[in-house]
Formats: C-alpha cells, structure tokens, sequence
C-alpha cells in the first residue's frame, strides 16, 4: 500500500521525520503539497515570499523525483477546503495512511483535527520541533512565560540528549519519474533569486555561516552594515532547513561554546531558540495569534492610530535615519536587519503610538522570512504587549540606536542616499537644511505620551 507525505513549512528532504517514517513504513511512496492562496491573501503573504515558496516547491520536486517519490501541487483554493481535497487524493492514489508534521498555531491544530476525523485512513501527526511544546514546561507543569528560563532548560535538555539528524531515506523506484511540472504562479511576485531556495544552497549557506561568522556573532550582530547575521530566517521558515541541522552545524564548528549563552556561538543558539519560544507561546496561549495581547491587560491601551504617521513608516519618511533606512530596506529587500526590527518596531508602537497590530501586518505582508510566531512574539515584545520581562518604560531612541549601531552611517547611506554628505552627529540628527524630512514626532514628548497611555490602563 501507498504511504503519503503532507508537506507544510517542512520543504526539505534532508532530517525529514514524517519522510522518513513513510519510507520505512510503506514500499510505495507519493507526496502533496496543498496550496492555499486565497488563504495567502487574506494573510497579506509578501509577494517575495510567494515566489521564495514556488522556488522551495520547485526544488523539492526534484528532490523528491531523485528518490522515486512524486510531489503533487494541488490548488486547495482556502485553508478551510484541505480536508476535502486530502480526502479526495488519498481515495484517488489508493493512499493508506498520510505522514506530516504536527503544527502548533490553532488554525492548524483545527484543521488537523478536521483532516483526521474526515479521513477513513490514519493521518500520523509527527513531532518536528526542537523540543516538544507538550513535553516542555516548569517544574510546576505550567508553560514558560519568560524566555530566559525557557532557554536555561532547553540548553540542559539539548546537552544531555543531542536531537539527531535523519538521513535521506533510500530511494523508493530508480528513474521512475522522468519529469516534473513546476510549481504555478499564484499571485504577485517579488524577484527572491538573492535567497538560495534549494536544499544544498541553503545548507552551504549554514556550513558558511558557522565556519566564518558564528564565532564572532556575538560582537557583530547588532550592526547592520556588517554581514554578521545568518540570513537563514527565510530558509527556517519554510522548512528548508530544520533547527536540528543548524544546532549540529554549530556544535560541529564551535564544539562546547554552544552551551555558553554568553559565548558568540551561544548567542546564535538563542536565536534558534526564540523561535522555539515563541512557537510555545503560540500554543499554550491561543489568543496571540488572535490577535489579542498576550498581557491581556494592554488590550485595552486607547493607541491614537494616525493614519498619516503610519504612511511616513511604512516609506521610510519619518525624519529618524536609522528608522527610514529599516523601512526602505524592507519594501527594496523584502529582509529587515533583527536589530532595525526592533528599533522599527518599538519607534512605530512608542513614538507614533500605532497599535502593534498594524506593524504585525506590514511586516507579513513584505518579509520573505516571515513566521507567524516569531513576527506576533516579536511585535508584542517591542510594544511590551507581550512576554518580554522588561518593563513598559523600555522604549528605544532612534537617534541613538543609530548611533550606536551605525555610527558612520554606512547602513543609512546605503537606502537614505539623499543624506550623502553628511557624517557623525549631522547624519543622525539632520540639520533643517538637508533635503530630508524632519523628525515628524519629538522623541521626548512621544516617550511621555507612551508612559501615559500605559500608565492610564494600569490605574
């Protein structure tokens, strides 16, 4: 009998769990992928990130086709038709189970649960994560709220069980598939050929990371003019990659380091594991991707929301250079710089007083590396809606985030051309003359104005 394996955001045929389980479980081996777009535009998916997944699929194809496996692409219209047509292909190919990876957001979780009670055949829900959100907790059984705990007890877990990485399985019928049909179009593209989007690139681009960079990540990642940061957040979103690689990678070029937090490979370890966190977030407190707080009680911040201000964001126009220069990095690149992220992130919900929800949005809506957690997490942290332990009178100055992370203007000249000429404290607080917007808020009026709105919800 024929074994299926529903692809999701794990496009990869390397360290493949529910790959391997069907390999080893059936002599016959078929694969799908359900493309929703319907679903993508409701989501406001980037265009850069569209044509990024067709890529993916389109190397996943031959992949697959190398190993005797064929990956068909159906247009399931909308999420909420998946059940349907899975139910559909399975009776058509004769399929006697489905392997996939279990998903922890709980439109996913929904969708599983339909898909299992509409299939007549078992449907295998595989754990791919790091480490398990239902095996995870504190010593009182409730879920991590902080992350640095969380990250302590994952470092413990993962030093004294180092998780494995799985092979390729064997191939199924040699030369059996002569040809592939590549992945449609489905909707608006942004060109992505500047992220490699088959397996081997992206795997040669970790090897490269943690031989030349990782051991000085620590001293080079908050500056965006360096080449300092992975660049492997597009890769890990679609599963093109899986944490378990990179953790190996890393222990392989930087050895015991990895367990030292402080340590520059340590450093890079967290990264990997703030995705973890906020995947746990994500599941243990639903209402997150619902798009409530997770401080339940900032809900109900009165956020002044001028459309007019949230425009000069979103195009780089607010008279901040470091800010403006995030923002047009975005819209050309479809990447922001994981330090720009914040100072962006916190400017908009702290100096423009614009409820993180918007931000939420622009950001899917231009990122090739977008994950629904890691941007919710993300937004929250900056608005201090959400996990960060820090209190809600953190709120970063962008003029001295910008001279502090780009000192000599090397980032901000490169998309804010029209402060050329300008040099040290001249380019981070443009003088009225230069042909450059002003500031369109006062930094230290914003700031009180936020502590205000803050401190009337806590009254």
């Amino acid at each position: 009998m024929t074994g299926l394996i529903w692809f999701r955001n794990d496009l990869r045929s390397l360290d493949h769990p529910a790959l391997c389980s069907a390999s080893k479980n059936h002599a016959s081996v078929r694969a799908v992928y359900l493309l929703c777009p319907q679903q993508l535009d409701e989501h406001g998916i980037a265009p850069i990130r569209r044509q990024f997944l067709r890529r993916a699929l389109d190397d996943l194809q031959r992949q697959l086709s190398s190993l005797g496996i064929p990956l068909d692409i159906i247009d399931a219209e909308h999420f909420k038709h998946a059940p349907r047509h899975l139910q559909h292909y399975c009776r058509e190919h004769e399929i006697s189970a489905v392997y996939a990876h279990r998903e922890w957001l709980v439109d996913e979780i929904n969708r599983d649960e339909r898909c299992a009670k509409q299939l007549d055949i078992a449907l295998h829900l595989i754990d791919d994560s790091l480490i398990s959100p239902l095996t995870l907790s504190k010593s009182d059984g409730t879920p991590y709220k902080v992350f640095t705990p969380f990250s302590r007890r994952c470092r413990d877990l993962l030093a004294a069980q180092f998780p494995r990485v799985m092979r390729r399985p064997t191939v199924k019928t040699p030369g059996a598939i002569s040809a592939v049909t590549p992945c449609p179009i489905f909707g608006e593209e942004k060109d992505s050929s500047a992220w490699p989007a088959d397996e081997e690139g992206v795997l040669q681009q970790l090897r490269q990371f943690c031989a030349e960079r990782a051991g000085d990540y620590q001293k080079h990642r908050d500056f965006p003019a360096l080449n300092g940061t992975s660049r492997l957040s597009a890769a890990l979103a679609l599963g093109l990659l899986s944490p378990r690689q990179c953790l190996a990678r890393l222990q392989q070029e930087c050895g015991e380091d990895i367990w030292d937090a402080k340590s520059d490979a340590g450093t890079w370890l967290n990264e990997l594991l703030w995705r973890e966190f906020y995947r746990h977030v994500a599941f243990h407190f639903p209402r997150v991707v619902k798009g409530r707080a997770f401080q339940s009680y900032t809900d109900a911040i009165p956020w002044p929301n001028k459309p007019a201000l949230f425009e000069a964001w979103c195009e780089g126009q607010t008279g901040y250079p470091i800010v403006d220069a995030a923002m047009r990095q975005l819209k050309e690149t479809g990447w922001m710089h994981n330090r720009l992220r914040m100072i962006t992130a916190s400017f908009l919900c702290k100096d423009l007083h614009i409820d993180w929800r918007w931000g939420e949005r622009h950001f899917l809506e231009h990122l090739i590396d977008a994950d629904f957690a890691s941007n919710n997490g993300g937004w929250q942290w900056a608005a201090s809606t959400g996990t960060d332990a820090a209190p809600y009178f953190r709120i970063f100055n962008p003029t001295t985030q910008g001279q502090r992370f780009d000192p000599q203007g090397q980032f901000i000249l490169r998309f804010v051309p029209e402060l050329k000429g300008l040099q040290g404290k001249q380019l981070h607080q443009v003088p009225a003359t230069a042909s450059y917007p002003q500031p369109i808020v006062d930094h230290k009026e914003s700031r009180n104005i936020t502590l205000a709105l803050f401190q009337e919800i806590r009254d």
